[in-house]
């Protein structure tokens, strides 16, 4: 073959597309992604989060973060360091890379910034005035009044379970929710289930920060160090 011909070939083959042509080979869109490099919100969500939090943020076992006013309320900081570093004597994981989970910086910053873009209201925060979103629990003997006053008409004068809405003092549910779980649910309520936040809970007025944080002592000293184990009383009507 004379040598001019050659380099013609040589030539031709350098405009085509190269090996992505090849029979066989797959497109890059078919091409599996790196755990590291997903930056598809949906993705993210759906294998990180929807298994406690819902497919769409709601109606998970877990609370709803499809909630305007929880995001609202909670920070970007708030957020980040929940998803980074999980909750302790909870079920919520911490999700960060250098906490032993599976997500990047970046990965959680797409999390919270798609969180706020799909389900938050832009400036709700500032037409809202919202307390703390940490606060120390207050005194349980005010919370048993305030509770009387803000709570019992859903949950029943003990707590137990009332004509709206079940026990809030179950020892199980205590056990595997937070002090701070406590205090979002009676802050911004759970919208998934009916229960109105702290605006609504009394038809006559608005609890204030001393109330949510009394009725959160009194909820969580409800707590017992092993629920569900048998206890001397209770052996004691058994025998």
């Amino acid at each position: 073959m004379r040598r001019p011909v050659v380099l013609a070939m040589i030539a031709s083959l350098a405009v085509l597309p190269g090996c992505e042509s090849m029979p066989g080979r797959p497109l890059e869109a078919d091409r599996p992604v790196r755990p590291k490099d997903v930056k598809s919100f949906d993705v993210l969500w759906g294998t990180n989060c929807s298994g406690c939090h819902g497919a769409d943020g709601t109606l998970g076992a877990a609370r709803p973060l499809n909630d305007a006013l929880y995001l609202a309320w909670a920070s970007d900081a708030d957020l980040r360091r929940i998803i980074a570093e999980g909750v302790p004597d909870t079920l919520m994981p911490a999700f960060a890379e250098q906490a032993g989970g599976n997500l990047t910086d970046v990965q959680i910053g797409i999390l919270i910034d798609q969180m706020r873009h799909r389900w938050g209201k832009r400036g709700l925060s500032a037409t809202i005035r919202l307390p703390a979103y940490t606060a120390p629990a207050g005194d349980a003997d005010r919370g048993a009044r305030a509770y009387q006053q803000f709570c019992a008409r859903c949950h029943g004068p003990d707590g137990t379970g009332g004509e709206a809405h079940g026990s809030i003092v179950d020892p199980a549910y205590l056990a595997l929710v937070s002090n701070q779980a406590v205090r979002s649910s009676v802050v911004v309520g759970r919208t998934d289930l009916g229960m109105p936040d702290f605006r609504g809970a009394a038809p006559d007025r608005v609890m204030n920060d001393q109330e949510i944080a009394d009725v959160v002592a009194w909820l969580v000293g409800h707590r017992v160090e092993f629920p569900g184990q048998p206890y001397a009383d209770k052996e004691k009507k058994d025998g």
